[in-house]
Parts: C-alpha cells; sequence; structure tokens
C-alpha cells in the first residue's frame, strides 16, 4: 500500500496537469463557424480563429486540406478553395493541438439581411407568419440570428449559432429575410444560408466604420455629436433614472420613460459597425440586403453619402470584391396629402435610390405600395422579400427577367410638356389598375409643385402636362410620404420607384 503522501503528491500532480491543460489555449473560432452553417458557393471561404501562437492549425473540409501556422498573437486563417453546391452534410474539422470538428456543413448560397427594425421584424408578427411558420420544414435553409444583447456586452453567450430551418427557428427570424430566402431556396434548388444582424431604431452612421466617418467632411459630424452626448450622459442618467423610480412609484400604466439617446450605446456612430458586423467579416457571403433609413429621416440629404460611405466600407472590410448589395427602399407612411409635398421621408427615399443607381452592383427594392399609413413596421414582408429575390435571381444569377420595377433615366422639357424616359420597362410601361399614370407633378421657374396628368406613350416614355404650368423645370412622381396611388408598374407589375428630375434643396439640407 504506498503512503499518504504518496497519494496526496500523486493527486497534486493529477490537478496541476488538468488544470494546465485547461490553460493551454486551445483552437478557438469565431462565433459565425458553427455546426449546420452554409458556405458559400464558388468562391473562396476564409475559415479563421485562434490558438497558441506558433502552433500548425491543419483545416480539412471536402476532400481539401489546408494547414498554416499561428502567428505571434495567436491568429491563424486558411482559404478554401471554391466549393461545388452541396446538400451532403459534410464535417469542417480544426487541429491543432486537439480536433475541434463541425458538423452537419452545407454549401450554398449566403446572404445577409441587415438594417433596423422592417429588417428585424419576426416572421411571427408578419402577415402570413403562423401559416409560413407552419409549413417551414426546410432542412437545407439555414438560419443566424445576430444576438444584440451578446453583442453589445449585456449578455454573456455567443454571437449566434446557425439551425435548420424549423418552425422552431424560423419563428423569430427576419421576416423579409425568410421569405427572401426561401424563394432563393426554391428557385435555385440548392442551400440557402441567411444570417439576419439588424438593429431596431439604429442609425446608418452606427453601421459604419468610425475611420470611414471622420475622413468625410460631411459625416464626420455624426463622430463629433458623440462628444456632446459624453458631456451631457451623466445629468441625461440622473434625470432618467428619477423618471424611472417615479414611474415605478406611481405604478402608472402609462408607457415606460424612453431611454435617452445619450445613453443608447447603439447610437454611436460605429458601434454595431463594431460590434455586430465586423465580428462576422470575413465570413463568406454572395451579397447583403440593406432595410433602413427610418432614423436617418430628419437628415435626408446626408443619407446619400452616409449610405455610400458605408457600402463602401463594408465591401472593402469584407475584401471579397463589389457584392451585391440590394436597398430596400423606405414604403408609404403617414398621411397622404391632396397637394405635393416636399418632406424629409421623400427626400431620404430618393436619397437611398440615387446611391442605388450611381454604385455598382446596387438593387432597389420598392415598397412605395406595401406600407401602412399608421404604422411605421408594415407586416406584409412577404411582398419585399419576393421583390428582393427578383432582384438577385436576375442581377446577381443570371435568372430571365427584369430585376426591378421601370427605373427614371431622364426629362426632357419642351412646349409645356415633360417628357420622362425609362429603363427596365421589360416589354413596356404599364399602371397597376390600367387607368393613366398619377401621381406626378411639375414645377415651373418659380419652383412651386402643381398635380399634373400623365400618359404612356410607347414602350419607354411617359408625357407630363399640367395647365398650371406652361413652363415646367422639374418633374416628380409620387414624391409624398404616401401617395395615394403610385400605380406605374412594368409588364412584370413591379412598381416604378418614386424619383425626381430636380436637384433642389430638401427641407433637411445642411443638417449634419
Amino acid at each position: 500500500m504506498l503512503p499518504t503522501s504518496c497519494i496526496k503528491f500523486g493527486l497534486i500532480i493529477a490537478v496541476l496537469a488538468a488544470v494546465c491543460g485547461d490553460l493551454a489555449a486551445k483552437v478557438r473560432l469565431p462565433d459565425i463557424l458553427t455546426d449546420h452553417m452554409v458556405l458559400q458557393r464558388d468562391q473562396e471561404v476564409p475559415i479563421w480563429g485562434w490558438a497558441d501562437p506558433g502552433v500548425t492549425v491543419t483545416v480539412t473540409f471536402a476532400g481539401q486540406i489546408h494547414r498554416t501556422q499561428a502567428d505571434e498573437a495567436g491568429n491563424w486563417s486558411v482559404r478554401l478553395t471554391p466549393l461545388q453546391a452541396s446538400n451532403k452534410p459534410r464535417n469542417l474539422i480544426i487541429t491543432d493541438s486537439d480536433t475541434l470538428t463541425l458538423s452537419d456543413i452545407l454549401v450554398g448560397e449566403v446572404w445577409l439581411c441587415t438594417g433596423q427594425s422592417n429588417m428585424q421584424w419576426r416572421l411571427l408578427e408578419s402577415a402570413g407568419g403562423e401559416e409560413a411558420i407552419a409549413a417551414a420544414d426546410h432542412p437545407e435553409v439555414r438560419l443566424y440570428n445576430v444576438s444584440r444583447s451578446v453583442a453589445f456586452g449585456r449578455e454573456a453567450g455567443k454571437l449566434g449559432e446557425w439551425q435548420p430551418c424549423t418552425s422552431e427557428s424560423v419563428a423569430s427570424f427576419s421576416g423579409v429575410g425568410y421569405f427572401f430566402g426561401l424563394e432563393l431556396y426554391r428557385r435555385l434548388g440548392i442551400p440557402v444560408g441567411l444570417i439576419n444582424a439588424s438593429y431596431g431604431g439604429s442609425q446608418a452612421e452606427a453601421w459604419t466604420p468610425r475611420d470611414y466617418l471622420a475622413a468625410s467632411a460631411d459625416l464626420k459630424p455624426t463622430i463629433e455629436r458623440e462628444e456632446v452626448w459624453k458631456a451631457e450622459r451623466p445629468r441625461v442618467q440622473a434625470a432618467y433614472d428619477r423618471e424611472i423610480a417615479e414611474w415605478k412609484a406611481a405604478n402608472a400604466e402609462a408607457r415606460q420613460p424612453r431611454v435617452p439617446d445619450a445613453l443608447r450605446d447603439y447610437r454611436i456612430a460605429g458601434s454595431i459597425y463594431g460590434n455586430i458586423i465586423a465580428p462576422l467579416i470575413p465570413y463568406a457571403i454572395r451579397g447583403a440586403a440593406w432595410y433602413q433609413g427610418e432614423s436617418n429621416e430628419e437628415r435626408a440629404e446626408q443619407y446619400e453619402e452616409l449610405l455610400a460611405t458605408m457600402v463602401r466600407a463594408w465591401r472593402e472590410k469584407w475584401g471579397q470584391g463589389v457584392f451585391p448589395f440590394a436597398v430596400i427602399q423606405l414604403p408609404n407612411f403617414r398621411a397622404s396629402s391632396a397637394t405635393p409635398e416636399d418632406l424629409a421621408w421623400s427626400h431620404l427615399r430618393d436619397r437611398q435610390r440615387r446611391v442605388a443607381e450611381r454604385l455598382p452592383h446596387m438593387g432597389l427594392i420598392v415598397t412605395i405600395d406595401v406600407g401602412e399609413a399608421d404604422d411605421i413596421h408594415p407586416t406584409n414582408k412577404y411582398d419585399v422579400g419576393m421583390r428582393l429575390a427578383r432582384y438577385a435571381l436576375s442581377s446577381v444569377y443570371g435568372e430571365e427577367g427584369v430585376a426591378g420595377g421601370p427605373r427614371f433615366q431622364r426629362a426632357e422639357f419642351s412646349e409645356g410638356t415633360a417628357t420622362l424616359f425609362f429603363d427596365r420597362v421589360g416589354e413596356g410601361l404599364r399602371t397597376r389598375d390600367g387607368g393613366p399614370p398619377q401621381e406626378f407633378a411639375l414645377a415651373g421657374p418659380d419652383g412651386t409643385w402643381h398635380w399634373a396628368r400623365a400618359a404612356i406613350e410607347g414602350p419607354d416614355k411617359v408625357i407630363v402636362r399640367s395647365h398650371l404650368v406652361t413652363e415646367p423645370r422639374a418633374v416628380r412622381y409620387a414624391f409624398s410620404n404616401n401617395p395615394d396611388n403610385p400605380n406605374l408598374t412594368n409588364e412584370s407589375g413591379v412598381p416604378a420607384s418614386p424619383f425626381r428630375s430636380d436637384d433642389w434643396p430638401g427641407p433637411t439640407h445642411g443638417k449634419r
């Protein structure tokens, strides 16, 4: 029998060995790399993570074997050579001194669905959502929901995890994203992976890297505004705490006091990019769908440069070229007007159009006919998702058919008439109800807007006239918060975007 001292010594050695083993850095992966993920087909696929400095890491997948060495900081990465689409579940194996296995990996199409609350809006809350959830048994569609609470440190845990599409997993997923992805899956017949990285109430500057904002004189104020917030934060926090205490003490049925902007971390310039988008990079994607703008309404004119800068930044940071980027335009909202309007909501919608037409490989998804007058969150996410799929199937995947609605090209003014030219008309311009085009307005040298009569002339032209404007200088279409009947479409029934021919300053001119 061994002496007690020997037994104790042996136990100490065993405990030390176990502790040292736990302390030794094992290979680790970013939260976006999990079981059940979809890898992007037909392009290089980065796989990356962390390990002990100097350790050799081997990555094995689909017959490929890649080796690399962790650098001094423990960072390592490899790139899988382009893969063909496959619905065959396979393992991704990463080894250093240990082995880490990710299972049930498919290869197909991956899209990032991002923006604020209308992209965040859950399928459960969408029109037709209950039926869609009940039918959601699509094991080759995979979903990744980014946790906002984890991203901003309010909860511990993982940023998210890939899940096969089931009734349970899809209920809290983006309604727009799901309808879009499901249509891609049905039409392409290959696995589809959807990443939902959205944040209600967020502004576009929060999604943009700070160094890109700082480099622009027009956008730098979005960073400088924080200095004012920082100085005010103690006072604002104290006042908010008092409001909450009074609200609780009164046991009031009234709505809880609103959190001031100065206390919202996700309102800080660059914050969502740093906490949500950056951790996803460089996960290989086909493209991105962006549904945002409501929270930037008060600075609509600035939004054009802001959105263009964000798109450029993401493309450069991702390092996979000019990937497709779809902008979902703001829907109709608020009351309609008896006279032509010049309001910020319309101008922001127009800035979205201008970015989509100015930058390469962009899509504009028009929603001017699917909104709700009294709700900024329209529940019709199906049509939005289907129009998004139409854009992708045509512009990205090369299927026949126009990518969207008629697109305004130019206006010619002569003898009291505006002649408008369009492309992307397919077999010709139409109206949804068979009547003459509505929601056109003309302005003369005095800049006053008047409703005008319009008629389709030929496959790609619209003629606009008004007896109140004898010398037209500018024309607008559906340029209001909530136009009554924006009925101009192509033969596919896809609506034309609201537009304007002028570049006159709007109500948010100079606001930064």
